[in-house]
């Protein structure tokens, strides 16, 4: 079988992307809070981009591949999908003003800075678990498909011999994570809708690579939990 892989991202665009980002991250965390100079947004951005960019390093190293199944949805990626992540992603991109504006500029919470430390220690957790499912599964793309023209096969190895769908636990993590480091309790309103989609989104995928993927029956049967060992 012939291996078609997705075509790489150029250089101006993954250079424009990572400019894209870095501006809206300052303009979703500043703008709402009135003024540069809030500290915990500056903490947060530090982390942010730290553990991001160990992140992208590793992966570089031990599977680059992955940038260019993650760059762009693929031919094939089912439409339900292509809304249910655009829904998440309003979720994510609402959490991070709703939260400055709560912090930073309202005080509509008041979070001890155990809760806020529990933030950061999820939101690094959750990059950890996400760049280690991506680590070792080459198939690891933004959209749901089956990716015949990659010989898509099941991955049993790493994260995935604990939980069928690592890289959303490790989303979910992030959006709690999130919400908890910018000391807001209202942005787990914002976190709450998109983790709801995202356990729907699995259960979806799921049932599609049962239907499709050869061996994932019998790897469900050997992994039983989708995202919570002992419970789903």
């Amino acid at each position: 079988m012939t291996v078609t892989e997705p075509p790489p991202m150029s250089r101006t665009a993954a250079i424009s992307y990572a400019i894209g980002l870095s501006i809206a991250l300052l303009a979703l965390i500043f703008l709402p809070v009135g003024r540069l100079d809030w500290t915990p947004g500056w903490i947060f951005i530090l982390f942010f981009f730290t553990v991001y960019g160990v992140a992208v390093l590793v992966l570089k190293r031990v599977n680059p591949a992955i940038f260019r199944a993650r760059n762009r949805f693929q031919a094939g990626t089912k439409r339900w999908d292509v809304i249910l992540v655009s829904l998440i992603c309003l979720g994510l991109v609402a959490e991070i003003p709703v939260a400055t504006l709560d912090s930073g500029r309202m005080s509509w919470s008041a979070m001890p800075i155990s809760v806020v430390i529990l933030g950061y220690i999820l939101l690094g957790a959750g990059i950890a678990l996400g760049t280690w499912a991506q680590a070792v599964n080459r198939f690891f793309e933004p959209g749901v498909r089956l990716q015949r023209e990659r010989g898509q096969r099941v991955i049993s190895t790493g994260p995935y011999a604990f939980v069928r769908h690592p890289g959303y636990v490790s989303a979910i993590m992030v959006f709690a994570g999130l919400a908890l480091a910018l000391a807001s309790w209202w942005a787990l309103i914002p976190a709450a809708w998109a983790t709801a989609l995202l356990i729907l989104r699995t259960s979806w995928e799921d049932a599609l690579l049962h239907a499709e993927l050869e061996g994932y029956a019998d790897y469900a049967r050997r992994v039983r939990f989708r995202l919570a060992p002992g419970l789903w």
